[in-house]
């Protein structure tokens, strides 16, 4: 990386020991949502093809975002398009590839193959920003990873199919798109930024749209409704994720993600998925995840 990058954010802030602020419930707030999502979108896959969803998604998004962005859209500067022309790049691949392999597994093994970026955010955080995770994080993200293997161990269809490959890719790219928010958070506008990577994310789409031999499927009214709501979330989603992770540092804000699988189990059950104790047994770990990570920052939290 250059060095005209933003100075290193700080790993944690707290006002006391076991505290969980705004920016964290924000964050818990939206896994439940994006955990939702995957439902929707496995659905949508049967009607539309990945690229056009996923441009009609992110092009709505942009809509909802610009009444927002519009008044201070004057000052968007170089910085911030870069910033968001690269966080739009990491999500274009992480949502469309994801997408494209909703066409051919469930939306339950879609998310916890997604989940399998848990363990990457904390290397490429070493790789990028040049700051080791503590052991602490270390064994909080093993946690979580061992309560996602739990999760999607017992299934049929986790395995190196087409799709989940595709979904295993897009995990790379959503784990760069978490370290690139963090690295810019602290120095860019988030109404500006999340704007532009919006934009970004929907013209990469529909300009690959040709190249990749998608054509536009008949618009239902379910792919309407689906793209147009899941583009009001987006716009939330995006939004929060800026705001917050300016104080929830990378490895952090990957531990309560890792509760997306969980969330997304939970709608999976609704429609019919049913999900064994060993699966359970994961979420549990998960949390346990989250309380070690915890624990760190009340160590160093009572001796300052």
């Amino acid at each position: 990386m250059d060095s005209a990058l933003p100075p290193q954010l700080p790993e944690r802030v707290t006002d006391g020991p076991w505290m969980i602020g705004r920016p964290e419930m924000a964050l818990i707030g939206v896994t439940m949502l994006w955990g939702g999502t995957f439902l929707i979108v496995h659905v949508a896959m049967r009607a539309s093809g990945p690229l056009f969803f996923v441009g009609l998604r992110f092009g709505t998004a942009a809509l909802v975002a610009l009444p927002l962005a519009w008044p201070v859209l004057r000052g968007l500067t170089w910085r911030e398009l870069r910033a968001g022309a690269v966080i739009g790049l990491g999500i274009f691949g992480g949502y469309a590839l994801q997408a494209w392999g909703l066409r051919s597994i469930s939306s339950s093994t879609s998310a916890f193959i997604t989940a399998a970026y848990v363990p990457l955010v904390p290397v490429l955080q070493w790789a990028i920003l040049r700051r080791p995770p503590r052991l602490a994080s270390w064994a909080g993200v093993a946690l979580a990873l061992a309560g996602l293997m739990l999760i999607a161990g017992p299934r049929s269809g986790i395995g190196l199919g087409w799709g989940e490959t595709l979904t295993l890719v897009s995990t790379v790219a959503i784990a760069l798109e978490i370290i690139f928010i963090s690295l810019w958070a602290g120095t860019v506008d988030v109404v500006r930024v999340t704007l532009v990577q919006l934009t970004v994310t929907s013209f990469l789409c529909f300009a690959s749209m040709v190249p990749a031999g998608e054509a536009i499927p008949p618009l239902s009214p379910y792919i309407l409704l689906a793209a147009c709501g899941l583009g009001a979330a987006t716009t939330l989603i995006q939004l929060v994720m800026n705001w917050a992770q300016r104080s929830v540092s990378p490895t952090r804000a990957t531990l309560i993600y890792a509760g997306e699988p969980v969330w997304a189990g939970i709608v999976g059950r609704v429609a019919g998925d049913r999900m064994p104790p060993s699966s359970l047994l994961g979420g549990v770990l998960i949390v346990a995840a989250v309380v070690v990570s915890e624990l760190r920052l009340v160590r160093r939290d009572t001796r300052t």
